[in-house]
């Protein structure tokens, strides 16, 4: 792809993490180009200086978000990497023709009463959310391809449903499903709280929004679309001392008896067009995805009763490289352009 014929790229929110990995992903992307990347508090500063590890990577400069987006011609792809909330005022002023991934889970949830009770916000934009799709790549592929605008799933989201798709469009599904999930630091954001600085973090283990996390409602949904759900689903949410990685522990109970052999051929064939979902003996390792776009996942039975191990980076399976990923499907280029990123050992 010539210069020319680049997608050009623009993220509003380019001073979180979550911005952070999308220009760390994109700056390096054959086909892509970053035209402009906001950050109002940094407006005017190299992004080399915001982002130490892209110091010299790039001559990209943080801008403020335009008053006018109405004047952004010359951008194909917005991504939005802002907090809950913003993308809501802001992607209904975009051009029609721009495609929209947003990071943030303003357009996840397609009930505006289910929204405002998870996320304490009034939806301002009921008409645009018809237009979004949910942008779990492997289980929304087809969707993703002809979207204009993508909902990118939440981190904890992304870990669960990928493993508990399967065994929901199996059939196979009884009782209710436990999730287990942790997460590192980084999923609380770039400024520091006190319950994620350092001195306090990395000693500490603890279980947060019981009942309550945001990404219970994009769960329940999801997996209604992708097969006949109707389990309860009890998910808690942990934090890790560690800075990056979900690891997801999900059991639940099939109506019918499984070998190991037959749970892990069922997953295998599921995913087996899933570059990214890779099935793994034993136990994934979040040390083993961290900084790739890769889901590790293991599957283990004693007949009816199954567990599911899943792992990710939530920055980027979980977050940039999902949405890269999404990217894309929608200009029909190859589906890992850009994200066969390989992990650190250790």
């Amino acid at each position: 792809m010539s210069e020319t014929n680049k997608i050009r790229v623009a993220i509003f929110g380019g001073s979180g993490y979550g911005g952070s990995e999308l220009l760390r992903i994109l700056l390096f992307h054959p086909n892509a180009e970053v035209r402009l990347v906001t950050a109002n508090e940094h407006a005017g500063k190299a992004v080399g200086e915001v982002h130490k590890n892209l110091f010299g990577m790039t001559d990209l400069r943080f801008e403020k978000a335009p008053e006018e987006l109405l004047t952004l011609t010359n951008i194909d792809v917005a991504f939005f990497a802002l907090p809950h909330g913003q993308a809501l005022d802001v992607v209904p002023q975009l051009l029609p023709n721009i495609k929209v991934i947003d990071l943030s889970g303003d357009f996840r949830i397609d009930d505006a009463d289910v929204f405002k009770q998870f996320y304490k916000l009034e939806h301002t934009a009921t008409d645009l959310q018809t237009k979004f799709v949910y942008g779990l790549t492997e289980t929304n592929r087809e969707a993703v391809k002809s979207a204009q605008y993508i909902a990118n799933p939440g981190c904890f989201a992304t870990a669960t449903l990928l493993a508990l798709a399967p065994i929901v469009k199996s059939g196979m599904l009884t009782g209710k499903v436990i999730v287990d999930a942790k997460t590192g630091s980084s999923g609380s954001g770039a400024k520091p709280a006190s319950n994620t600085h350092h001195p306090q973090r990395m000693n500490s283990f603890y279980a947060y929004k019981p009942f309550t996390h945001q990404h219970v409602p994009e769960i329940e949904q999801h997996l209604k679309e992708v097969g006949s759900f109707q389990s309860d689903l009890v998910f808690m949410t942990h934090s890790l001392p560690v800075a990056r990685g979900i690891f997801a522990s999900c059991y639940l109970e099939t109506n019918v008896q499984l070998s190991n052999e037959d749970l892990r051929n069922l997953y295998a064939h599921f995913y087996k067009d899933a570059f990214f979902v890779r099935m793994v003996e034993g136990s994934p390792d979040i040390n083993w995805v961290k900084t790739t776009n890769f889901c590790d996942i293991a599957v283990h039975t004693s007949g009816k009763q199954v567990v599911v191990f899943s792992a990710i980076d939530n920055l980027v399976k979980g977050a940039a490289g999902q949405a890269v990923q999404n990217m894309n499907l929608m200009f029909g280029i190859g589906e890992t352009t850009g994200l066969r990123m390989v992990g650190t050992n250790p």
